[in-house]
């Protein structure tokens, strides 16, 4: 007879299944604990972190994700091409509707619209813009603008045209950031002191050109960090009040919200700094900004517009003139120090173009391409 037996199990293995068996006994006692403990309602200690199944950082509250998501519906141009706007001018309706998404109350606030989910942290305003039809007359509201020249006569091209709309500038609203170096309050006409609300007309593109400039002057070795607006958008009533002979030609880019004209004064002593180092504040200063300024246009052809140099225009100094009227446009006024007579800069004659003052409105009918 034959006996049948089964070979003796080692002992190492036998210890390796006992452990086995031990650890999995130990989990499952754990998980019923857990469970236990869940469903008895029992408090975890506070130092104790529940984390999303992802693993992730907690999410933002709501309201954020919401602001978040608008910010990137407007994708890279946001920020426009210096990368350095901190607002979006929208038209009013528009402006509601994004207002009642976010939950947010219109009421008191001046059409500013301030959101801080960046990524940045720096908060980013979209501002409404009220359509041309709010204007009554010679006013908007209780505030005087004048007659643009579209609405007295026949102009001469579409650049001249009424512009689209206003946006309303309270005490409350009037240091709002437009961008790292620019607020509201830096582009309001010099006018009516004791009159709010104002309204003001302004394209995002030159303060979009202005922050490029800086940047390109900031790379050149020059301190930015404190720019003056000697004079942005110009009412139509108050750019005729004070005459072609004080330089404010009537047909200005100023009306249009197109046009600044700044100093750099980093120094703050209320004069154009000395860009170019020799020693003194003159028109040489301002050909640096030319400089800078031409080399925005050629990267940016977008941004295209008039540049004009002024030497000693008023306390302030010399300044530069820039806009973005859409055609190259060039003025400026120096003497030669031999002749004594009017001669051209560096900001070079447009097609013979050579004006200053009441007459760089010539010098705006002037076009030629921009370089490349």
């Amino acid at each position: 007879m034959t006996r049948s037996f089964s070979a003796p199990i080692p002992l190492s293995l036998a210890l390796r299944w006992l452990a086995v068996g031990v650890l999995l006994l130990t989990l499952a006692l754990s998980l019923g604990r857990a469970a236990a403990s869940a469903s008895a309602g029992v408090e975890l200690p506070g130092s104790a972190r529940v984390l999303p199944v992802t693993g992730g950082a907690a999410l933002p509250p709501p309201a954020h994700l919401a602001e978040r998501e608008l910010l990137a519906s407007f994708g890279d141009s946001l920020r426009g091409a210096s990368g350095k706007l901190l607002s979006r001018i929208i038209p009013a309706a528009e402006w509601t509707e994004i207002a009642k998404e976010l939950g947010e109350a219109t009421a008191g606030n001046g059409g500013v619209l301030e959101l801080h989910a960046t990524n940045d942290g720096a908060p980013f305003a979209f501002l409404a813009l009220r359509d041309f039809t709010l204007k009554t007359g010679a006013y908007v509201g209780g505030y005087r603008m004048g007659y643009w020249p579209a609405e007295l006569r026949r102009i001469r091209s579409s650049a001249y045209g009424n512009p689209s709309g206003f946006v309303e500038v309270t005490q409350s609203n009037a240091d709002t950031r437009l961008s790292e170096h620019f607020v509201l309050r830096d582009f309001l006409t010099h006018d009516q002191d004791d009159v709010w609300p104002k309204y003001l007309v302004l394209r995002e593109a030159l303060v979009d050109k202005l922050e490029l400039v800086l940047d390109d002057l900031e790379r050149s070795g020059h301190r930015t960090n404190r720019v003056i607006v000697l004079s942005g958008f110009r009412t139509p009533a108050y750019n005729l009040a004070l005459g072609d002979a004080s330089g404010r030609a009537r047909e200005s880019r100023h009306q249009y919200g197109d046009a600044a004209d700044i100093i750099i004064d980093a120094n703050g002593d209320g004069r154009m700094d000395d860009l170019d180092l020799d020693g003194r504040s003159d028109v040489g200063d301002v050909r640096v900004v030319e400089r800078a300024v031409e080399r925005v246009e050629r990267l940016h052809p977008e941004l295209v517009g008039g540049l004009g140099l002024y030497q000693a225009m008023g306390p302030s100094g010399p300044f530069a003139h820039i806009d973005v009227r859409g055609e190259a446009a060039r003025w400026t006024r120096s003497r030669s120090r031999r002749a004594g007579a009017l001669a051209p800069g560096r900001a070079a004659p447009v097609a013979g173009c050579q004006a200053t003052g009441a007459s760089a409105v010539l010098c705006s009918r002037i076009r030629r391409h921009p370089r490349r």
